[in-house]
């Protein structure tokens, strides 16, 4: 092998390494520099998007060892740069994909589904089902980002096991972008990332109105960088106030997904929020039933909080047009719970929890059903 040939092997390795972040190759992120090689020793140029990029040590053994697999190379010495503002700027032009600033990405022409996880009250396991739905998605293949809207009552961070330690991941800016934290191949934003420092106690509640809620929202589907997604997954507030009104707005073109407990208590108000996202022109796509029966080891069904209230609300909001039915039941379990307050999705630590496989059975009807492509532009030009 001759050195240019060799050169030209460094650079096709070093170049499909994937930025942890962006989760993209660093030669389609114009991130590699000068490479060469002389006598087996190669020397590796690349720039990072910013002073301090939390990946740095990452990305730099990454394509240290990427360079060192070449035949051939007996050692390797990387020098890490930054971007000049102007490649910077180049790069969040490329990422945006030729759409303008704070253009909001998740429009009705977007090849992304969105599914807001709803409910009518607080405490019926909405935060905890969206989650483990987000997980199980992922772990389908499925590229999934999940937006926590409960601005006033934020866990995803916690149920995604973002806090564990205390340390709490902050989204890493390149400008005007912020790039989401990770979590179980779910690209996750909350409003608890910004609160919060690693080994600090939380600051407090958040205490906003209507315009900063909106504009909150607005933001984490304008200025978050969540790349090409098949599914983006929000997780409603309860009830119907400012910020269920302004993702109707916002999102018009979301399907829904209602969450309510059995007891006619939850499911009298559950139908509410189905009905105000109707109202913004939003699809009612099922219903999902937690905290359902559980089976006692005997194999007596435990009904702690009654049943049918699933049923319910999906005969409550179904139309001739429209009907909705119940996707899911999902059986009270303690090892749902116990996931949920140590940060491991029951998904992932115990999938053969029964909670774990109504979770994993609404994702596989939920991924059996793409959004369709009538009436939407497609990102290309005939010739």
């Amino acid at each position: 092998m001759t050195s240019s040939d060799l050169v030209d092997s460094v650079r096709r390795a070093v170049g499909a390494v994937t930025d942890p972040e962006l989760r993209r190759p660093l030669a389609e992120l114009d991130m590699v520099r000068d490479i060469a090689v002389d006598d087996g020793a190669a020397r590796v140029a690349i720039v990072l998007t910013i002073i301090g990029c939390p990946a740095a040590t990452r990305i730099e053994s990454d394509v240290r060892q990427a360079a060192a697999s070449v035949p051939g190379v007996r050692s390797v010495d990387v020098a890490v740069g930054v971007m000049t503002p102007d490649e910077r700027r180049a790069l969040t032009d490329r990422l945006r994909g030729g759409r303008a600033a704070r253009a909001m990405p998740f429009g009705p022409d977007s090849l992304t589904r969105v599914i807001a996880v709803t409910s009518g009250k607080g405490g019926v396991g909405k935060s905890t089902v969206t989650a483990n739905l987000a997980v199980a998605l992922a772990r389908r293949g499925i590229t999934v980002g999940l937006i926590d809207a409960d601005v006033h009552g934020y866990s995803i961070p916690a149920l995604m096991g973002l806090t564990r330690g205390g340390d709490v991941p902050t989204p890493t800016r390149i400008d005007d972008l912020m790039l989401p934290p990770v979590a179980h191949d779910v690209k996750v934003i909350s409003i608890g990332m910004f609160l919060r420092r690693a080994g600090e106690a939380p600051t407090g509640a958040v205490a906003w109105r209507g315009p900063m809620l909106h504009r909150t929202i607005q933001q984490f589907l304008t200025d978050v960088y969540f790349g090409d997604l098949d599914v983006l997954l929000l997780d409603m507030p309860p009830g119907t106030g400012d910020i269920a009104i302004s993702v109707g707005q916002l999102l018009p073109n979301a399907d829904v997904l209602v969450v309510t407990t059995p007891q006619s208590a939850a499911s009298d108000v559950a139908v509410r929020s189905g009905l105000v996202a109707r109202q913004t022109g939003q699809r009612i796509i099922g219903v999902v039933e937690n905290m359902a029966a559980m089976t006692l080891p005997d194999g007596t069904p435990l009904e702690l909080f009654g049943s049918g209230g699933g049923s319910e609300v999906a005969a409550a909001l179904s139309t001739d047009d429209e009907p909705v039915e119940v996707l899911a039941s999902i059986p009270l379990s303690a090892t749902l719970r116990e996931g949920g307050d140590a940060g491991e999705p029951v998904v992932l630590a115990h999938p053969d929890d029964p909670a774990a496989v109504a979770i994993d059975r609404l994702a596989g009807a939920l991924a059996a059903t793409r959004r369709g492509l009538a009436g939407r532009s497609l990102p290309f030009t005939p010739r």
